[in-house]
């Protein structure tokens, strides 16, 4: 597909957004005849649809369920259910749907490069900090590279733009595998798997195989998480080249054909000689930053792909101790009268609140948002002896006042009966009366950050704000 003949090929893109958009230019820069749909007739999508219509490029605003005429081709933005009427019509014409991610993986080569090699990372939760964590173990290599997919450069941008790439560290949702059927990475990574956009894969079961559509046709490693068998399932399920590894992570100590940690080091008995009997050095537990365990996790996930790929021990040691995690990914704000105060905004399911409170004890916990359908009994029972007390604010935090009452009855329990954005001043004011000298205050709040922020950088600043206030009042 990378040499089609484009010019008049009629492509329905689905969405205005920062997917689809820069699809649509792609497509008719190529040559193709483009009609842009969406669901949408706001201001704003008005304003989009002007400039690409200033372009040559149709939109058709508020129909995003109808099948333009003669439609060839499907390119959808990731978030569009499957379950939507286009992609019904679409499939009765015989019309295929891709997403921009396999857009992407067709366009490759089609200037005629070597296409550059995917290093293809998805799970419920980590996907950005390991693929940033690969790209920075390769750039350590010495490999041009770039951290590109559900994060930092577009796929588009990277394999059609005039920067040219040795390797690239792909982010990939379960949206995006959905509609990527014919991707075929050099070697991939499921981190881990929990419950999560049910709502749109319609069931567990299917938002596990579109996580699995990541190992198809994998030519090096296939990397799973060894304390999460689901994973493994996903890898013994996969259709690979022949000589194709399965490769475990593992914060224990690691069997042949896996990464994992002894006495603080982070090794490798995967990718050296004799697996049976040798393990490679790696990193120490103190060059990830931070050393949570989960983030230890999200290393050997990164350093094995590095390794499928080649990399020397050094730069995976390199690697890691260069590497910055992003805002909001259990941050450090401050240390106010002995008490810590630790920025994870970014847990916004239970999985990921899980290994957030995992990391500290005890805790002060902040908590609360828009559940997304979750429960949280099991997340209570697993946290409750690290508690200090809790701190609860948000839409559904009374979902988790119950899980808390049957599970951990003795824990002190503050519920602030308002959603306004001045809220996480109170809440910390309350975490800090509830924390003794050596505690952490953790907002890890397992839930989304709508119903009171516009996203969860918002609800994060908001609460470093407030800490560094709390500091400033302290000094």
């Amino acid at each position: 597909m990378s040499n089609v003949d484009w010019q008049g090929k009629r492509v329905t893109v689905a969405g205005l957004g920062v997917s689809g958009i820069p699809a649509a230019r792609v497509l008719y820069g190529l040559g193709a005849v483009v009609t842009v749909v969406n669901d949408g007739d706001d201001e704003r999508s008005r304003a989009q649809a002007a400039e690409l219509e200033a372009q040559g490029i149709a939109v058709r605003l508020g129909d995003g369920d109808t099948l333009p005429t003669s439609t060839e081709l499907v390119v959808t933005a990731p978030g569009w259910k499957p379950g939507k009427p286009l992609f019904a019509a679409a499939a009765e014409a015989g019309v295929p749907v891709w997403g921009d991610v396999e857009l992407a993986w067709r366009l490759r080569g089609r200037d005629g490069r070597e296409p550059a090699p995917w290093l293809a990372v998805t799970g419920t939760n980590g996907k950005t900090t390991t693929v940033r964590m690969l790209a920075s173990i390769l750039e350590a290599a010495g490999l041009r590279t770039a951290a590109v997919g559900n994060i930092g450069v577009s796929l588009l941008d990277a394999v059609l733009g005039e920067e040219t790439y040795d390797v690239l560290a792909v982010e990939l949702s379960s949206y995006q595998l959905h509609w990527a059927p014919s991707l075929r990475a050099h070697s991939a990574a499921v981190l881990n798997l929990a419950p999560d956009h049910l709502d749109w894969h319609g069931s567990m079961e299917a938002y596990a195989a579109d996580k699995g559509r990541i190992y198809e046709g994998n030519r090096v490693a296939c990397v799973y998480n060894a304390a999460d068998p689901a994973t493994e399932d996903l890898v013994r399920a996969a259709d690979v080249e022949e000589g194709c590894r399965a490769i475990g992570f593992t914060l224990g100590t690691p069997g042949p054909s896996q990464l994992g940690v002894v006495d603080g080091i982070l090794v490798d008995r995967a990718f050296v000689q004799n697996r049976q009997k040798q393990a490679q050095e790696l990193a120490e537990v103190a060059d990830v930053n931070p050393p949570a365990p989960h983030n230890i996790a999200n290393a050997l996930a990164a350093a094995a792909l590095a390794r499928a790929f080649g990399v020397e021990p050094a730069a995976v040691r390199d690697g890691l101790r260069a590497f910055r995690p992003d805002p909001h990914r259990i941050e450090h704000v401050a240390d106010v009268d002995g008490v810590s105060y630790v920025d994870d905004s970014k847990a916004t399911n239970t999985h990921a609140a899980e290994a957030s409170l995992a990391a500290y004890d005890p805790i002060v916990w902040i908590a609360g948002g828009l559940a997304k359908g979750a429960t949280f009994d099991e997340l209570v029972t697993g946290c409750a002896k690290r508690l200090r007390g809790v701190v609860l604010m948000g839409a559904d935090r009374a979902l988790i006042r119950e899980a808390l009452t049957r599970h951990a009855p003795e824990v002190p329990v503050v519920d602030l009966d308002r959603t306004d954005t001045g809220a996480m001043s109170e809440a910390v004011r309350e975490a800090a009366r509830l924390a003794r000298p050596g505690d952490t205050v953790l907002m890890a709040p397992a839930c989304a950050s709508m119903d009171m922020f516009v996203n969860y950088n918002k609800r994060g600043e908001a609460f470093a704000d407030a800490v560094r206030a709390r500091a400033s009042e302290s000094a």
